[in-house]
């Protein structure tokens, strides 16, 4: 790591089209994140209040907010080496200003020239106390490197814009190039990836897809993934997205639902409860492994993530998912338990998280997680398979969980999960008898699961 600064620059068609209409959408956006707010929530708000914006600058908008959250420990660096640190600076409507010019230096390659007519006076945010004079020296003084920790750990998360205590856990459990290049990937904006609908039908997918002239290839470590290969967003309009043919999914929750599925043979017919269901992503993808002689039960605590999840069931026509109150775990062959997580393998998507994470909460997200599955291990019906899935980097959220309720909870086994993947898969996938999916050997986020028999 020769330089702490970025060396390249963002894409400029995956950039959109910078405005001051747009960079006044990304400022009240990330205000909002400041001030406790969830990012997406924050986002829709501010695309939502403002008017007028086209397609290329709501992307613009969109991917700036995150980068905002994803690089604000290096932003806050470049503002002290420039003599600004970011606790001098006194109204949060200041520091977001200068976040979002140093942003576009460091990451956009722009110069006041460009930067300028988006955000000086009269301004796009109130109130506001810093002038222009300061603006401009953020864009255009020079910027020296600064004094670095002398820990390998400690730089990697300076240069990433990752807490210490979390880069440090990391590089615990990794090597330190491992380390660089999972953090290198959750700093990138991820990409869309998509489920072919029905399962095995990818090629077939692909085909209609390039009659339709939109750019799409295989994710080869899952068995119906597909990339868009190009930054517009035309797929949302195809025949084939309309058909009900493609379902927008992560690469880890597509393995994840893989992982439920028996060693030989398939799930069609089978009974499968989605016990953490959210708003319906792996209830879909396992209804459509179950087919219609099937069933999936699918609850949630959230009940207006539920409400979504059971829209989108009815939008496909899935008369064989249910959600019933409570679920009935003992009439299911499969019991998916997608447990609530700290999201270290998500920060890519909810770059605001990792401001938020502190070692309690791992601690707590742990305690959760094994009493979750203790309280659904006597549900559980003998035989029945129960998968237990995090995204999370983290042991203490994912083996330790295990390990705990395997040693308190009698009549379960771990079944290794390579067998399922196969040879070729399982040594990209596989960590012995887990699914472990790491940034960026799979792409998107990072996903763990475990295969649990009940005796």
């Amino acid at each position: 790591m020769s330089t702490v600064w970025p060396t390249t620059f963002l894409d400029a068609e995956r950039l959109g089209r910078p405005s001051r209409r747009a960079a006044t959408a990304v400022l009240q956006a990330h205000l909002s994140v400041l001030k406790g707010d969830p990012l997406k929530l924050s986002l829709a708000n501010a695309l939502k209040e403002a008017e007028g914006l086209g397609g290329q600058e709501r992307r613009f908008t969109a991917l700036a907010v995150r980068e905002l959250s994803r690089h604000l420990r290096l932003l806050d660096l470049a503002a002290r080496t420039l003599g600004h640190a970011p606790g001098k600076i006194g109204l949060l409507e200041d520091l977001a200003l200068v976040r979002y010019v140093l942003w576009r230096r460091l990451f956009c390659g722009e110069k006041w020239s460009r930067i300028g007519p988006e955000v000086k006076l009269p301004g796009p945010v109130r109130p506001r106390t810093i002038k222009d004079d300061l603006l401009i020296h953020m864009a255009e003084a020079p910027l020296p490197e600064p004094p670095l920790p002398e820990s390998g750990p400690e730089r990697l998360a300076t240069r990433y814009s990752f807490p210490n205590w979390l880069v440090l856990r990391l590089a615990e459990l990794h090597p330190e190039p491992v380390v660089e290049a999972l953090l290198a990937a959750l700093n990138e904006d991820p990409v869309l990836h998509f489920r072919a609908r029905p399962s095995g039908t990818r090629a077939e997918v692909l085909a209609k897809l390039a009659e339709e002239e939109v750019v799409a290839e295989p994710v080869e470590v899952a068995l119906d993934a597909v990339r868009i290969a190009e930054a517009s967003h035309r797929v949302f309009e195809t025949r084939v997205m309309k058909a009900g043919r493609l379902q927008v999914q992560d690469v880890g929750s597509q393995l994840i639902v893989e992982a439920c599925r028996p060693l030989e043979g398939s799930l069609a017919g089978w009974t499968v409860a989605d016990v953490c269901a959210g708003a319906g992503g792996k209830t879909l993808a396992l209804a459509d492994e179950v087919g219609a002689k099937g069933r999936v039960l699918a609850g949630d605590r959230s009940r207006r993530r539920l409400a979504q999840a059971r829209e989108r069931a009815r939008e496909l026509s899935l008369r064989h998912v249910a959600f019933p109150q409570p679920l009935p775990l003992e009439q299911a062959d499969v019991v998916l338990v997608d447990a609530p997580c700290s999201g270290t393998g998500s920060l890519a998507r909810e770059p605001d998280q990792k401001w938020k994470l502190t070692p309690k909460s791992v601690e707590e997200f742990h305690a959760t997680q094994l009493g979750l599955l203790k309280e659904l291990a006597g549900q559980v019906k003998p035989g029945a398979l129960l998968v237990y899935a995090t995204c999370s980097l983290l042991p203490e959220e994912n083996d330790a969980v295990v390990r705990e309720f395997l040693a308190e909870v009698p009549g379960f086994t771990v079944e290794p999960l390579a067998p399922l993947f196969g040879a070729e898969r399982a040594a990209v996938l596989c960590d012995g008898p887990f699914l472990r999916a790491l940034p960026p050997r799979v792409p998107g986020g990072g996903f763990f699961a475990a295969r649990l028999r009940k005796g």
